[in-house]
């Protein structure tokens, strides 16, 4: 719902609040409204209350929910993301981060089922993951496929999937919430921090409260 459309970027300081500031400057304005046509919410980020009473976690980069649910014991995923999170191009393969996490998890017998659900806006963007599920698929390694593990290393095939997807807050025993601010138009901060109050999110890492003109704060 926050996802903005960036491939490629970094994860630095900069990117998560300096890159934002300097794309409001190139549009003429003097505060992050003007990113709104351009990165903008898509759809009613508080339909999120509807899994309230949940454990629910918040962090500031994916790469947290690796640990998370190694010490939580949960084996099925599901990934509402505009990446799946399986692999990485660059960096250490073998290193936990944000765009790894997952497929790590997957190597390592910590996940038995995972679904990766991208945006519906995905449909309209030809560089998105999500335009062509079928070129996703095949751009995975290997190893994601059927018979790619070795047969003695139970592992999940991953499913990749897009648009509103019904979950229903039964099927699911934990909810965790990503800021990731290099992607995510500081705008909608306010919005994002309000779901974590309203859902007593347990804080893994703080995120940020970027403000125009100020350095980020972290108030959670």
């Amino acid at each position: 719902m926050f996802d903005s459309p960036f491939w490629g970027t970094r994860d630095t300081d900069f990117d998560r609040f300096g890159a934002w500031e300097a794309r409001a400057f190139k549009r003429g304005g003097s505060g992050f409204e003007v990113l709104r046509d351009d990165f903008p919410l898509f759809g009613n980020p508080f339909e999120l209350l509807n899994f309230a009473g949940l454990p629910c976690y918040v962090t500031l980069s994916h790469g947290d929910a690796y640990d998370l649910i190694k010490d939580l014991g949960i084996s099925s995923i599901i990934n509402l993301d505009s990446h799946h999170d399986l692999f990485s191009s660059s960096g250490d393969p073998k290193r936990v981060r944000p765009g790894n996490w997952a497929g790590l998890a997957i190597e390592h017998g910590l996940i038995s089922s995972y679904t990766c659900i991208y945006p519906a806006w995905h449909e309209n963007v030809r560089v998105t993951e999500g335009f062509d599920l079928s070129r996703t698929r095949l751009e995975l390694p290997n190893r994601f496929s059927s018979g790619g593990w070795s047969e003695t290393i139970p592992h999940a095939i991953p499913d990749l999937q897009r648009g509103m997807i019904e979950l229903e807050p039964a099927d699911f025993s934990a909810v965790l919430l990503v800021q990731s601010p290099a992607w995510t138009n500081p705008l909608y901060d306010s919005v994002f921090l309000e779901l974590c109050q309203i859902l007593k999110a347990q804080i893994l890492t703080p995120t940020l409260e970027r403000s125009f003109g100020h350095d980020s704060k972290m108030p959670m």
